[in-house]
């Protein structure tokens, strides 16, 4: 198949980076991807498909049937925007002030929407047997994510699989990063009120010092929630991290000679393991009450559990593999780090096998910068790459599951 894919592919590539570049210049943050969302399915219809658009109102699912008999194999892209400013200076940056797509979300789509096209044309002239579904989630940069949405729709019943792809800006243009197990971590947001009488900061003994209280407890609380979840005795960053926990904000009072009676700590908690974010909240609280025992300080923890950690399945990955190595040839597949991110794509793996794989953009003597950056863009050769990638994917995995 790769001939007919590789052809299929090339004759659509320089629309789909239009259509990438389009997409791009008009971002739409978490669930108002209206105009996103319709722009797909034009494009699906004019292909003779028959997209759906989910019951929220934005994000999509679209089938592409083969012509014979078979499983069902999912792709899955996301097609929000990050509420940002857009720091590029191409001809096809943000027109849309403080949204940017600086995580890639676009080239997904692109490259979700390609591999459908190229599948539907390749039923006109080989053998398909099975169906590959295309979805486009909405919200992902939210929490719990468009994901759960699409499960609680039923769009993942009966998978045979789900695949999808992220672009990563440190891995090179050419080359395709896999990894078994845990790709991701799961991430779930703690804002913690902390609350005294207050006083004169003449005189702390007679009050409770809620700035030293606060301290103390954005000191001691990630090393024991960490060293409680069985993470190593290190401190985080290492790149081999269980469990990662850090305040992105700790703020109370306004004035240098007023003790305040109330303030706040906003932090992030990662796990990688699955065990130990089932845990994480209920150790997160108990680790919070000891620490402010005998201050005098009371609280309110309000813990928002976010997403579980991708993990990719053995069989899963064992497609994206094959499908990898037939595009890039065995000197292009990588092992893909693991990252302390979280992406929504784990929900599905709640419900089906799947496997998440990492794209490479880079090239040149560009910063390999991050994701989430105002600057991130890509080397749009990447999205044939990708197209050809996740075409080839779906096509192995029909083959398996239905054998």
């Amino acid at each position: 198949m790769s001939t007919a894919i590789t052809s299929l592919t090339t004759a659509r590539e320089h629309e789909l980076v239009a259509f990438r570049r389009r997409l791009h210049a008009n971002p739409e943050p978490s669930y108002a991807e209206h105009a996103t969302t319709q722009a797909i399915a034009e494009r699906l219809q004019v292909a003779g498909l028959h997209p759906q658009v989910l019951e929220i109102g934005t994000g999509l699912v679209c089938d592409v049937p083969g012509n014979a008999p078979g499983p069902l194999v999912v792709l899955r892209a996301d097609i929000d925007a990050l509420a940002m400013p857009d720091g590029t200076t191409t001809e096809y940056r943000s027109r849309r002030e403080g949204v940017a797509h600086a995580c890639g979300h676009d080239a997904h789509t692109a490259v979700v929407l390609g591999a459908g096209l190229v599948l539907s044309a390749l039923t006109e002239i080989e053998s398909v047997p099975g169906t590959v579904r295309l979805v486009f989630e909405p919200g992902e940069e939210s929490i719990p994510g468009g994901a759960v949405e699409i499960v609680r729709e039923g769009w993942i019943t009966g998978a045979a699989c789900v695949l999808g792809l992220h672009c990563d800006p440190k891995i090179d243009l050419g080359q395709i990063g896999l990894r078994t197990g845990a790709l991701t971590a799961a991430s779930d947001t703690v804002e913690i009120i902390v609350s005294g009488p207050g006083g004169h900061t003449a005189r702390p003994q007679l009050t409770v010092d809620l700035v030293h209280v606060m301290s103390d407890l954005a000191t001691a609380m990630p090393r024991e929630v960490r060293r409680r979840l069985g993470a190593p005795d290190s401190p985080p960053g290492n790149g081999d991290d269980e469990v990662v926990v850090v305040f992105g904000s700790v703020h109370a009072g306004d004035a240098a000679n007023v003790i305040p009676a109330h303030g706040t700590l906003k932090c992030s908690v990662r796990c990688a393991d699955r065990g130990a974010w089932d845990r994480a909240e209920g150790v997160v609280r108990e680790v919070v009450a000891e620490l402010l025992e005998g201050t005098g300080a009371t609280c309110v923890v309000e813990y928002r559990r976010g997403t579980p950690p991708v993990i990719n399945d053995v069989a899963a990955i064992g497609v994206l593999d094959i499908a990898a190595r037939t595009v890039v040839g065995d000197a292009g597949v990588l092992e893909a780090p693991r990252s302390m991110g979280a992406d929504t794509f784990a929900w599905f793996g709640e419900h089906a096998p799947s496997a998440y794989a990492r794209l490479g953009t880079h090239s040149g003597d560009r910063p390999r910068g991050d994701l989430h950056a105002s600057t991130f863009d890509i080397d749009e050769r990447a999205i044939a790459i990708g197209t050809r990638f996740l075409a080839e994917a779906a096509l192995v995995a029909l083959q398996r599951a239905g054998s």
